[in-house]
């Protein structure tokens, strides 16, 4: 594949600690994510007193690490530091999978995050360094698939997306999904597996089908105007956060956020009912996505959207739906390349993009009748 990256973390990461500008605290300092915590904990420590100056003075004995989770491209550590007046602060810590800057746009995330934060949406951004970030500690417990299938969880999941949808970023408001789609069939289509039976399997596949299938599926979703919002795009159980007590649900994540269409944001929460496993039989049918769509289209009058705006969501979502399957098809195979993840990545593709094929003749079929 080269050392040609889509996105350059550590270039961002400088440029916050040269452009003296920035509010936030910046360091140049990366953590080895392969390291075992024992290990990891001195740099981490180390790595907070750089960033906030009032704790380097502090006894590394006022700092504790313990894993939150790691996802298949991130390391989530919480960091509790106990300050000299006996006061204890949390903090997270993320660190960015090794060469995820190959799939992500680090400068769009963390300028996406700043008014994303102000907005209410996600932890608050304290921090950036040379390989991850360092932001408000989120009390409250990850989402499964099968939490989000629940209808009062549905309909609470449905109006933050409504207001998240809302948030303006400032610069460009070009949807991005078609580029950053094509970027990752150009770096896709030319990678080579030292595994033999990796390449093998990577070798059945028809880039040229791909590219077909893309094009045409761009043709017919341009044809349905939908509109154009910030959109999270991976808006997965993992990304969920609920705080039972409070009844409170946070969004967070928003390494793959971007102006993009609606009904892909939706579409791809959807897919995602289906877990890492790809089990489709979980999809939601109809009523469990009007469901959806009421409290989305009107969060506080759910029962008054009418038949039509239902049915032209319907048919936008489960068009964008396809465009999801190709979207991390493709993600997956420069993952199956790039990433030290123990995660059957070049498997993760032949699941989604099989699901594209068998789903793609009724979702053109309903797009179609629905444009003429």
């Amino acid at each position: 594949m080269g050392a040609v990256k889509i996105w350059d973390a550590m270039e961002v990461a400088e440029e916050a600690r040269e452009n003296g500008t920035s509010e936030t605290p910046s360091s140049s300092l990366t953590v080895d994510i392969t390291l075992p915590l024992p290990q990891m904990k001195p740099h981490i420590i180390g790595l907070c007193k750089d960033l906030f100056k009032k704790w380097s003075q502090l006894d590394d004995s006022c700092f504790s690490v313990e894993t939150v989770s790691g996802g298949i491209t991130n390391l989530l550590l919480k960091i509790s530091v106990r300050e000299d007046d006996g006061r204890e602060v949390f903090l997270t810590v993320r660190l960015y999978g090794p060469n995820t800057e190959y799939v992500i746009d680090r400068k769009r995330e963390l300028q996406a995050i700043k008014y994303l934060s102000a907005a209410g949406f996600g932890a608050k951004l304290l921090g950036v360094f040379g390989n991850g970030m360092v932001q408000s500690f989120i009390n409250a417990g990850t989402l499964t698939p099968s939490d989000m299938r629940k209808p009062k969880l549905a309909a609470e999941i449905a109006r933050q997306l409504c207001k998240f949808h809302q948030v303006q970023i400032p610069g460009s408001r070009e949807p991005q999904l078609w580029n950053d789609i094509f970027k990752f069939l150009d770096k896709a289509s030319v990678l080579k597996f030292d595994d033999s039976e990796k390449q093998r399997k990577y070798d059945t596949i028809s880039f040229e089908e791909v590219h077909r299938a893309l094009v045409e599926l761009k043709d017919l979703t341009d044809l349905l105007n939908a509109p154009v919002v910030f959109a999270h795009n991976d808006l997965l159980s993992g990304n969920l956060m609920l705080n039972e007590d409070e009844e409170k649900l946070y969004f967070i994540d928003f390494e793959y956020g971007s102006y993009s269409y609606r009904g892909f944001d939706i579409g791809n929460h959807f897919s995602e009912y289906a877990g890492f496993d790809c089990d489709y039989s979980l999809y939601p049918d109809k009523d469990a996505q009007y469901h959806f769509f009421r409290h989305y289209l009107q969060p506080d009058k759910p029962q008054e959207v009418s038949d039509e705006d239902l049915e032209a969501l319907y048919v936008e979502t489960n068009s964008y739906m396809l465009a999801s399957h190709l979207y991390w098809a493709l993600w997956a195979l420069i993952q199956a390349k790039m990433s030290p993840i123990d995660f059957d990545y070049l498997g993760y593709f032949f699941l989604r993009y099989n699901e594209f094929k068998r789903r793609k003749v009724a979702c053109f079929s309903l797009a179609r009748t629905s444009i003429l």
